[in-house]
């Protein structure tokens, strides 16, 4: 698991997996998303705009991270 070093208080959802390399563009973690392809804190989420936080856990395509905000 790597972790994601991230400025601020949140990351959108779909921000974060473009962020992190996870998606190579917005439109695919969007439609990512959208699929339920992706799990927050091990549920699967399909709200784009979700607030990701300290510590929570973003898996997608077999790979996960953690964000960590600084």
């Amino acid at each position: 698991m790597d972790n994601i070093k991230i400025e601020g208080e949140y990351i959108k959802l779909q921000d974060i997996l473009k962020f992190s390399g996870l998606c190579m563009t917005g439109g695919h973690a969007k439609i990512a998303v959208q699929n339920g392809e992706v799990e927050l804190n091990g549920e699967v989420c399909t709200m784009r705009g979700k607030k990701v936080k300290n510590g929570d856990i973003i898996k997608y395509d077999g790979k996960e991270i953690k964000a960590v905000f600084v």
